[in-house]
């Protein structure tokens, strides 16, 4: 996390990452019942990464057809 905020800066982070970050945390507080921390903390995480890999692919693809 430290590593993401310092290559990316604080407000680029809070941009890019905040929507993404909430929506993983709805999903999670919704949909994630599993009686243990461990698995609902590591399956936010797995939802996290999900949601800004298909984030960042169609911000990707936007960008290549503006090009």
């Amino acid at each position: 996390m430290y590593m993401l905020i310092r290559n990316l800066g604080l407000r680029e982070w809070l941009v890019r990452q905040s929507p993404v970050l909430v929506g993983a945390l709805a999903i999670a507080e919704i949909f994630y019942k599993f009686g243990s921390f461990l698995l609902e903390a590591i399956a936010f995480l797995v939802t996290w990464f999900c949601l800004d890999a298909v984030t960042e692919f169609f911000i990707k693809r936007k960008q290549n057809k503006d090009a």
